[in-house]
């Protein structure tokens, strides 16, 4: 018979080791972590396409026709200033004058030349006058004749030079007066009293407000779609002019390397008031077939880093992918898609989000 004093500790063991490997096989005791909640559903928006109604508006600016940047021809500091931005001036207005002490000391100089010179080809005049009456009577050789008439050439021509010369110095001059060119408004003006003027540097602006134009550019491709015979409109929204039928319709014949566009001027009419250049303005165009659809995204699902526009398109298997895209105008809250994407599809309304749930 086994020592009854030994049963309760052998028995105690076997209950421990029992228990131990209940514990071990039973779920509720595993160490493991429950999975990571799913991450929520990214918020996303539907490519919207739509038709429009056959007129394209491409944003353009208020240009003049006419419009000068008058600059110095000689130097000189600026003594005078008799406008400002702003102001309205007739054709041969003094607008401003440079210092010409100078320019008019050289003017008196030739001046005071000229008339030496005159002197003293009156006085080769008489001479050779002389010279041929004697020459006639048989008092001097021919040899003589022709020294004198030589120097009578040679005196002309010195005062000829002189003359040319002076003529010069007074033009000169005249640089030192700026005048308009013609009747407009001063729209800038670059210099202050005591500046010094150099040739070639701007002093004022000028333009005439009775020429106006709207200057847009326009995609190629566009340019190519316009309805033969149909006349673009212009549209100056701060004027609320509402659309006008432009006077005159220039399409420029060549296309910009950078951007792929074309340039579209409109002639404005005439007499109208509270346009000026710099204007915002659009340039509405009638399309050849017109309901062109267009693609539009939310403005909040477009991404812009550096040099790359884009959005995150949902793959067929839920996933977000960046794509880059060629955007065009904005239209309150939504962008319209020029590239890049397709009717149907579906784009992350919030990029950060979905650039980190990739």
């Amino acid at each position: 018979m086994k020592n009854p004093r030994l049963l309760p500790a052998a028995f105690g063991a076997a209950a421990v080791l029992a228990l131990l490997a209940l514990l071990a096989a039973s779920p509720g005791a595993t160490s493991a972590q429950p999975d990571a909640a799913p991450q929520a559903a990214l918020a996303r928006a539907a490519v919207q396409s739509s038709a429009d109604s056959g007129q394209a508006a491409f944003d353009g600016v208020v240009q003049a026709v006419r419009q000068t940047v008058i600059a110095a021809q000689v130097p000189g500091a600026v003594v005078a200033l008799g406008v400002q931005a702003g102001d309205r001036v007739q054709a041969g207005q003094v607008l401003l004058r440079l210092d010409a002490r100078a320019a008019e000391q050289t003017a008196a100089a030739g001046a005071a030349q000229v008339r030496a010179a005159r002197a003293g080809l009156e006085a080769a005049t008489r001479d050779f006058d002389r010279q041929k009456q004697l020459f006639a009577q048989k008092y001097i050789s021919q040899a003589a004749l022709d020294r004198a008439e030589a120097q009578f050439k040679s005196t002309s021509a010195d005062a000829a030079a002189q003359l040319a010369s002076a003529g010069a110095a007074r033009t000169q001059s005249d640089f030192h007066v700026i005048r308009a060119p013609y009747a407009g408004v001063i729209a800038e003006v670059a210099v202050v009293l005591g500046d010094m003027a150099m040739p070639g540097r701007p002093l004022l602006t000028i333009y005439d407000p009775a020429a106006l134009r709207v200057s847009a550019p326009i995609p190629q491709m566009v340019a190519a779609r316009l309805a033969p015979g149909a006349l673009p409109q212009a549209d100056i929204p701060a004027a609320s002019t509402g659309r006008l039928q432009p006077a005159r319709v220039h399409l420029m014949p060549t296309v910009d390397p950078a951007t792929h566009t074309r340039e579209l001027r409109l002639d404005l009419p005439a007499g109208l008031t509270g346009i000026t250049p710099g204007m915002f303005a659009r340039a509405w165009l009638p399309e050849a077939g017109g309901g062109v659809q267009r693609l539009y995204v939310p403005a909040r699902s477009v991404l812009k880093r550096a040099e790359l526009t884009g959005v995150y398109v949902f793959a067929a298997d839920g996933k977000p992918l960046l794509r880059q895209v060629r955007v065009g105008r904005a239209e309150g809250e939504r962008v319209e898609v020029l590239s890049g994407l397709a009717a149907g599809e579906w784009v992350a309304l919030d990029p950060q989000a979905a650039a980190r749930g990739r």
